[in-house]
């Protein structure tokens, strides 16, 4: 079965929420239909129930390796109203809905698909590596982190993957985007402490720890930390210009300006919100902590937010952006750093563009750069450089990044396929590691 409707339907039935994750099912069922092809594939993980598949195609010897890498853990429908079952993969007027099917089991689907085809044809031009991961939305500690930590021997001599959060269709314009991930933005969480007078609950406190972690948050609410231009963005954002036409052009422009940039992405609305964390490093208040009992006024409070850095800055970075928002006082500390992004690769790039305009010989591929983290900084670890290259060909007004984790996930039958005969493409014409 090579069909990717068909198997991303039988992945979403596996519920694999994370947590737990409980992946073991879904795996097992991908190694079956590897399994019917005559194909072997071996597990690993750290424990029984969060496996990971790993699967090698011999190739025909023209080409280096090349590593396809999807997870099939989800995150929580909780709380989510949802206008269908979320775990049913139901068909309807031409939509697949379900948890998964963008992020990110309709993208493994055609993962999966692209490897049975190149076998049922005798093998791509290098060999073929398959890995089916768990546990990359909690972080990947029992998924890619695990392999690469303990089995780096399964990617020796692989220099390039496919993954996922790129080659997604966006709609500027009346011209249709490809953007084409090359790299993604690094996690960097911290604690704000904010401490003050405590006391008795019946009497009024002024300026204590909880209206200091008000006027905190406010200040967040309200604020930008400073733009700044990578690589990777500009060459999007040039890219976009040159397909573009006055007045939405010249509004693009604008994006490459430091001084005009922050007022023109307020001005291209829902476009300027997917676009404003490219141009800056971000932080969002996620958990607060404070107080233990109601008649008692805290004398400390904290909040965690969760900062995303550009590539080429750093935790210190994040913290001197951050202190010129929220000034000297609060406490704050950097509880976890994800790595580095190494500098930006653009070797495989024009083989995916040129897929793309083969494919769609209307839409505009362009470099991108992922606002979230992938398994991939995971895989760049081992020297391998993943490309975000799931094609999906979605209609004018489907907002992709506004469906991910919410409630009616969704994507075009039409576009599942598509997306998969492009990634096979992809590794058929893949000749060289640049």
């Amino acid at each position: 079965m090579t069909d990717p409707l068909e198997i991303a339907q039988r992945l979403i039935r596996f519920d694999t929420t994370n947590p737990p994750g409980n992946e073991r099912e879904c795996v097992e069922y991908v190694r079956g239909l590897l399994q019917g092809a005559g194909l072997a594939s071996e597990l690993y993980g750290g424990t029984p129930e969060r496996p990971n598949l790993v699967a090698r195609l011999k190739g025909r010897g023209q080409a280096p390796p090349l590593l396809l890498q999807g997870h099939v853990d989800v995150v929580t429908t909780d709380g989510q109203a949802w206008t269908r079952p979320p775990f049913e993969a139901v068909v309807e007027d031409g939509w697949l809905w379900g948890r998964g099917t963008l992020d990110m089991k309709g993208g493994v689907a055609m993962m999966v698909s692209a490897f049975l085809r190149a076998a049922a044809e005798g093998g791509a031009p290098g060999d073929l590596v398959l890995a089916v991961l768990a546990d990359e939305e909690a972080g990947g500690l029992h998924g890619a982190s695990w392999l690469v930590d303990h089995r780096p021997d399964l990617f020796s001599g692989i220099r390039h993957a496919l993954g996922e959060a790129g080659a997604v269709a966006i709609h500027l314009g009346g011209r249709r985007f490809y953007p084409i991930m090359l790299t993604e933005k690094r996690g960097c969480q911290m604690r704000v402490t904010l401490r003050g007078p405590g006391g008795h609950g019946s009497l009024p406190m002024r300026g204590g720890a909880m209206a200091r972690l008000g006027e905190l948050l406010t200040r967040l609410d309200r604020s930008r930390l400073p733009y700044h231009l990578t690589p990777a963005t500009r060459l999007m954002l040039e890219g976009i210009r040159e397909a573009l036409q006055p007045p939405l052009r010249d509004g693009v422009a604008a994006l490459l300006d430091p001084a005009r940039a922050d007022a023109a992405l307020d001005e291209l609305g829902a476009l300027g919100r997917e676009l404003d964390p490219l141009l800056h490093n971000t932080v969002n208040a996620t958990v607060v902590r404070g107080g233990s009992k109601i008649n008692v006024v805290p004398a400390e409070v904290s909040a965690d937010l969760d900062g995303r850095l550009l590539p080429g800055y750093g935790p210190d970075d994040m913290v001197g952006e951050l202190r010129q928002v929220i000034g000297d006082q609060p406490q704050v500390d950097v509880v976890l750093a994800g790595p580095a992004q190494p500098e930006l690769d653009l070797s495989l790039y024009d083989q995916l563009a040129a897929v793309l305009r083969e494919a769609d010989p209307e839409g505009v591929p362009v470099p991108y750069m992922v606002s979230g983290g992938t398994d991939g900084r995971h895989f760049a670890r081992l020297g391998i450089r993943t490309y975000g290259f799931l094609p999906l060909n979605l209609p004018p007004g489907f907002e992709w990044a506004r469906t991910i984790h919410a409630a009616d996930e969704r994507v075009p039958v039409e576009s599942l396929r598509f997306g998969a005969d492009c990634v096979h493409r992809a590794v058929m014409q893949y000749r060289t590691a640049g």
